[in-house]
């Protein structure tokens, strides 16, 4: 089966749980008006030249697909569809990781889930709908690459995409899910079998002693999150994801927005960059990966102590500095 019928069907499955997807058809006869006019532009150049092939390849600045026509259109169907995604996902764990008045207040408001197996089962749904829609976005780029003759244009689309954070493989909530499901088919309840509708698709392995987080649902694309901070070079401790999709330690990314502990990441300059792409503002907006801290932690339960004992000591110090700081402030020292 073609995946664009596959792809239909699967969201044709999902109309009742109103998820948004990429318009696959709609954007196919986009590039199929655009591959008439280059079949009439070329024919038309072959009667005054003889080469041909460099006037059909040269794509950007000429045709009115790459001006903006189809991808106006495929960025605001995968902005809309990480939107959606993000927000699913942020609710669905947020009530799973709440505990005591807040999470029966949680379950009272959502009603739709009224069981644990109910909660897994959004869950995987979800990195089931991350994984296809990322699937169908690059299936159509690379027809659009292939009738205009080129290579470049499609990277350069998710490159863009990446840097307006609609990338949807980039989201920290996908790695979120990924270490979600992890984190229940290692819980004794899924060691019991009460626990439905998990999946094999998602893993945590070590690579020369480096974590690696894999989820490969399907053949096309697997994604892969190096979970090694590229500040302090070591497994990421209490992780957090910057906007920009980088994982970093919660104290190396203190210390590389120039914030303490107490004041946190919201307090960082928007000026302050990413030390690994460079990009501005990424901090005030860093998602704190509660899921995937509690499956390193279980993972590697000894170096977890470790780090815990060595930042416990700096939590301390920066604590006790910021509020010295305040007291001198608030005497007018």
């Amino acid at each position: 089966m073609k995946f664009c019928k596959r792809y239909q069907e699967y969201m044709k499955q999902r109309e009742n749980v109103d998820l948004p997807g990429v318009g696959f058809k709609k954007l196919k006869k986009i590039l199929k008006r655009c591959r008439k006019r280059e079949i009439a532009a070329a024919t038309s150049t072959a009667s005054r030249r003889d080469d041909v092939d460099s006037s059909v390849s040269d794509c950007p600045g000429c045709c009115p697909v790459c001006d903006g026509t189809f991808f106006s259109s495929l960025l605001n169907e995968m902005s809309t569809i990480v939107g959606c995604f993000n927000e699913r996902a942020q609710k669905l764990l947020g009530l799973h990781l709440t505990s005591g008045f807040q999470k029966y207040m949680l379950w009272f408001k959502i009603k739709q889930w009224k069981s644990h197996g109910a909660l897994i089962q959004e869950g995987k749904e979800l990195v089931i709908y991350a994984m296809i829609n990322a699937i169908a976005i690059r299936k159509i780029l690379k027809k659009y690459d292939k009738i205009h003759y080129c290579n470049k244009q499609g990277q350069a689309f998710i490159s863009q995409a990446q840097i307006k954070h609609i990338e949807i493989l980039r989201s920290p909530w996908l790695c979120e899910l990924i270490a979600f499901h992890i984190n229940l088919r290692e819980s004794k309840h899924a060691k019991r079998r009460t626990v439905p509708d998990l999946f094999d698709g998602c893993s945590l392995a070590f690579e020369f002693e480096k974590p690696i987080l894999s989820c490969a649902l399907f053949d096309s694309v697997k994604v892969d999150i190096h979970l090694t901070c590229s500040i302090c070079l070591d497994t990421v401790f209490d992780p957090v994801a910057l906007t920009c999709g980088h994982i970093l330690c919660y104290m190396c990314a203190c210390s590389a927005a120039s914030v303490n502990i107490v004041d946190g990441l919201k307090a960082a300059n928007p000026r302050k960059k990413c030390p690994l792409c460079r990009e501005a503002g990424v901090y005030e907006s860093a998602v704190h990966l509660e899921e995937l801290n509690i499956l390193l932690s279980r993972s590697c339960p000894e170096y977890w102590e470790q780090r815990l004992q060595e930042e416990r000591v700096d939590r301390v110090r920066q604590t006790k500095e910021y509020w010295e700081s305040q007291c001198r402030a608030f005497m007018g020292v």
